[in-house]
């Protein structure tokens, strides 16, 4: 190599260092050249291949070469100064590249796996519908409800249809909101959650998801039947479902824990037998005021996937966003004179609003905090008056026990000083 790598064959070669620019080769060049003794610059060394590799753009590469190991900053003197990331960083990054290729996580610590999920997340490596499953299977068997212990699903009835696969791995959930995901009796969603996968649920909220009396008899079959399932529920929101109706509130008594119920907007009937049935079976009464527990505002997304289930939303909302030109239709309608029905239609109140007003007549169930057992005072009363008249009647002939420390306490308080003074000489 030193044959070509002289400094004739090389301009010349400057560094920056605090604001300066100098020359570090400028020395050789001090003599005077004629134009016939000065060589070309060479852009390359000598021995420079160049190979020409052509690519397909639509297929991805498997293993990607990451530049981001160095970290560049600049100092006050206005340098560019670049440093090595540590070993742990880099080695980091290069798992969270290949994090589809984990078989298993158990054992591992649960501080670093957090950091291997976040790096993974910023990868956007969860988005991919293959890579992303198989991730979450592997973080969710080893650290179960760390992952994710609360799920909120309010109206997103197209996440829960496009992530159905990702969110039936979450299997240690103690918080879950379906509410206006627009279920069904039969959704493939709901029989994961009835069966032992969930085990773990204490709150569950199934506010506007059309369900019937079948639907809850159905739902409620792992429990009833087999002894399996939401065993530990306590939370149950059943709001704004217009077709249960009491034969379904029925079926509920197998929930041996509950210990709230909202059924506000539903097709029960607030008689006697209702009353009477989830009292006895279930030891519900009806709550005066709306329960701060079914407040949808509380429920929200907790865990390490998080922000993945952000991403999730995020990522289906544009691509479903409407277009923002809508000025043909707007036309069309005007040509076929229907503009004046939907200015009436727009004016009218919306169906949200009357859900909200219907919501105002809330009708919810708590089981009422178990009171101390009441104690009869009037026996107190008397037996501390009778033992009062003991302590003052009682002679010492009957109660040798009594009498006894009574003298005693009373000798105690009748020493004299001199007799202080000559306890206190031992």
């Amino acid at each position: 190599m030193s044959s070509y790598l002289s400094c004739d064959e090389f301009g010349p070669v400057y560094v920056r260092e605090k604001g300066e620019l100098r020359c570090v080769n400028g020395t050789v060049h001090t003599r005077k050249l004629s134009p016939s003794q000065i060589k070309p610059f060479r852009l390359f060394q000598k021995g420079f291949s160049v190979q020409l590799c052509i690519e397909d753009g639509a297929a991805k590469p498997t293993n990607t070469r990451k530049k981001d190991h160095f970290i560049f900053t600049y100092t006050k003197e206005g340098n560019l100064r670049y440093s090595a990331k540590s070993l742990f960083d880099i080695v980091l990054i290069f798992v969270a590249e290949n994090v589809q290729h984990l078989e298993s996580l158990v054992g591992f610590p649960d501080q670093m796996a957090e950091k291997l999920f976040t790096a993974a997340e910023e990868k956007q490596k969860f988005l991919d519908p293959d890579i992303g499953l198989r991730a979450l299977q592997t973080f969710s068997n080893a650290y179960g409800n760390l992952v994710l212990r609360s799920l909120c699903l309010r109206n997103r009835f197209l996440l829960v249809s496009e992530k159905l696969e990702e969110i039936k791995l979450f299997r240690h959930l103690r918080s879950l909101d379906l509410s206006g995901c627009k279920l069904g009796d039969d959704h493939e969603l709901l029989e994961h959650v009835a069966s032992e996968s969930l085990c773990s649920l204490v709150q569950l909220s199934l506010a506007d998801n059309c369900l019937s009396d079948h639907g809850l008899r159905k739902f409620t079959a792992p429990v009833r039947v087999l002894k399996r399932g939401l065993g530990n529920l306590e939370l149950l929101d059943l709001s704004r479902n217009p077709i249960i109706s009491e034969r379904g509130i029925g079926s509920l008594s197998c929930f041996s824990k509950l210990r709230g119920l909202d059924i506000s907007v539903t097709g029960v009937k607030l008689g006697a037998s209702v009353l009477k049935l989830l009292k006895d079976k279930m030891g519900l009464i009806r709550a005066d005021s709306p329960l701060e527990e079914f407040c949808h505002s509380s429920c929200r997304t907790e865990g390490w996937a998080e922000q993945v289930v952000h991403q999730w939303d995020s990522l289906i909302s544009e691509s479903t966003k409407p277009r923002a030109n809508l000025q043909p239709r707007t036309n069309a309608l005007r040509f076929y004179g229907k503009e004046k029905t939907l200015r009436k239609l727009f004016k009218a109140p919306s169906v949200e609003g009357s859900r909200e007003e219907n919501d105002r007549e809330t009708v919810q169930f708590h089981k009422p905090v178990q009171m101390p057992a009441p104690v009869d005072t009037g026996c107190l009363t008397r037996d501390v008056s009778h033992k009062g008249k003991k302590r003052v009647v009682a002679s010492p002939q009957e109660g040798r026990g009594d009498s006894q420390p009574s003298a005693k306490r009373q000798c105690a308080t009748q020493l004299t000083l001199q007799d202080w003074e000559l306890l206190n000489s031992y």
